[in-house]
């Protein structure tokens, strides 16, 4: 068999997995799909004037049929099916960074179009605390020059990472242009299984209230937060416990079936999944005597907080064992099961939908109106005992300056230039500091446009085409400065939330996200009405 031949037979197994499923539930209109495709395949490999490329094409395929289904049903071929092993276990091997892409600043004295061309680079956005990268001395913005001599200009972050991961304990060279450095330096890191961690911080609110900050639902993740519990307990007295679940976009039920059986007692009915087939179908309960059934809980949401953590939150507000406070959560109520298929692929397909105790259904998007018109049902998701503002989407020159990432490229200035900084709790910019922040603002061209600006001058040069007279143009024309507030001035008016942003900026360039975690619970509104409410509980 020639290896046309042997592609095209590969496609035709893929394609046999679904004429199965077709033939037991005889739809007339999916055989139909099915011939047409095999026949349009057919036509191109046999007269088609250039080799085909037959695996992307099948890959293309199949990820174009299915997002007209949901996002979360995806094919994973074998050469990507370590992405699905990283999303249910969080392990890979590599060495343990976040990295992103920037892109070069042009030369403004540049004329020819050679000399603007901007070029891409990868930086260091974020090491691991305790992982290959931080222990190797890598640190966040460093620019990727080179990858065991591999250039590493105009990748792309997927390109980037791809040499970046590997087997565990094989070793690497990084070299990197580093800010105050005049010369590249090169890095030697050992990779290792990299393992995130579900808990990304705990410890004492005060003397009674402990906090857990929880990330991801991934295997083992519930004996991690008991274990975090059981030791504020045993050794710091906790007699309450805040849970933070925002931004936890879920993971594996059974962690979450776990979390609930910490607090409820053995027996009780978690979440129950129904589908189209009886398989589908299953009732989640608790199993084992609950270790902390009478502490006071309450439970952080916001509207990132999604399947397994909705779960958890769901679970635990029908069976009145906590309090919620935040936002409505994001209504992912979709069970995702991983099917093996030819040739060691995967599909995560969904088969069902999640059912809380009372009877409500998580699930918030109405995926089964195709060609984009889905829809919000706004009684999907939970709704918190306690909703709570989301101060986050305030668009001022706080969002501006994170979203250009001038937070992040002044920390990156700053670290270069103090070694060493005091303990999280006693780290304060000065107000020269902030003039500082401002001079480099002027030094990388930085001008600030609000958002209302923006729409104002579309709406001014609609004016201006429009039979409008020159006194109403000019009127217009007068709250145009007004729209336009220089940055010092902005930042003077938002000192507070501007001065905290990049305080947490700079801590986690040298206490790492543990730091930034530690800062920002001191400024945290949502964390405050929590104390409050198990305040009362106590």
């Amino acid at each position: 068999m020639n290896t046309t031949n042997r592609i095209l037979f590969t496609l035709i197994c893929l394609i046999g997995i679904s004429l199965s499923a077709i033939a037991q539930s005889k739809s007339a209109r999916s055989e139909q799909a099915i011939l047409v495709f095999n026949d349009v395949l057919r036509q191109l490999d046999v007269s088609y004037v250039d080799t085909l490329p037959y695996e992307q094409m099948t890959e293309t395929a199949i990820n174009q049929m299915l997002r007209q289904v949901d996002p979360y049903t995806v094919y994973y071929p074998k050469d990507k099916d370590r992405d699905l092993k990283m999303m249910t276990t969080g392990k890979y091997g590599g060495i343990g960074a976040i990295i992103q892409q920037r892109e070069e600043k042009q030369d403004k004295s540049a004329t020819s179009k050679k000399d603007k061309k901007s070029e891409k680079y990868v930086i260091i956005s974020e090491p691991y605390e305790g992982m290959p990268a931080q222990k190797s001395g890598l640190l966040a913005g460093d620019r990727i020059l080179e990858i065991d001599g591999k250039k590493m200009a105009n990748k792309t972050v997927s390109e980037v990472s791809e040499c970046l991961r590997g087997t565990p304990h094989s070793t690497l060279t990084i070299k990197v242009q580093r800010q105050g450095a005049k010369e590249p330096l090169t890095f030697t890191v050992e990779r290792e299984e990299i393992k995130l961690p579900a808990v990304g911080y705990y410890g004492m609110l005060n003397d009674r209230v402990a906090y857990i900050l929880f990330n991801e639902f991934t295997e083992h993740s519930a004996d991690d937060v008991r274990k975090a519990l059981d030791e504020l307990v045993q050794n710091n007295g906790a007699k309450a416990l805040v849970l933070d679940l925002r931004d936890n976009g879920g993971g594996i039920i059974d962690e979450a079936v776990k979390i609930v059986n910490m607090f409820v007692k053995k027996g009780e009915t978690v979440v129950s999944t129904r589908g189209r087939t009886k398989q589908s179908e299953r009732i989640y309960c608790t199993t084992q005597e609950a270790a902390y059934p009478d502490m006071p809980l309450v439970l952080l949401v916001n509207k990132n907080s999604a399947s397994a953590s909705e779960i958890v939150a769901g679970a635990l507000q029908d069976l009145k064992r906590a309090t919620l406070i935040g936002e409505r959560t994001f209504g992912k109520g979709l069970v995702q099961s991983v099917r093996a298929v030819a040739y060691d692929g995967y599909i995560k397909l969904t088969t069902a939908k999640y059912y809380l105790p009372s009877g409500r259904c998580i699930q918030a998007i109405d995926y089964s109106k195709h060609k984009g018109k889905a829809e919000k049902d706004t009684t999907g998701g939970i709704l918190p005992d306690i909703v709570l503002a989301d101060t986050t989407r305030k668009v001022d020159i706080s969002y501006t300056l994170y979203t250009k990432q001038l937070f992040f490229d002044y920390a990156t200035k700053y670290r270069a230039a103090h070694p060493t900084i005091p303990a999280v709790k006693e780290f304060a910019l000065t107000d020269g500091d902030i003039n500082d922040f401002c001079a480099f603002l002027d030094e990388e061209g930085f001008t600030y446009e609000t958002e209302t600006g923006k729409y104002f001058n579309e709406m001014l040069e609609m004016a201006q085409h429009e039979d409008l007279d020159s006194a109403t143009i000019a009127g217009l024309k007068a709250f145009e400065p007004q729209l336009r507030p220089s940055f010092r001035e902005a930042i003077l008016r938002h000192k507070k939330d501007v001065t905290e942003l990049l305080e947490a900026e700079i801590i986690e360039r040298y206490y790492y996200r543990r730091g930034r975690t530690e800062y920002m619970l001191q400024h945290d509104d949502d964390l405050k009405k929590a104390l409050d409410v198990i305040h009362d509980k106590l």
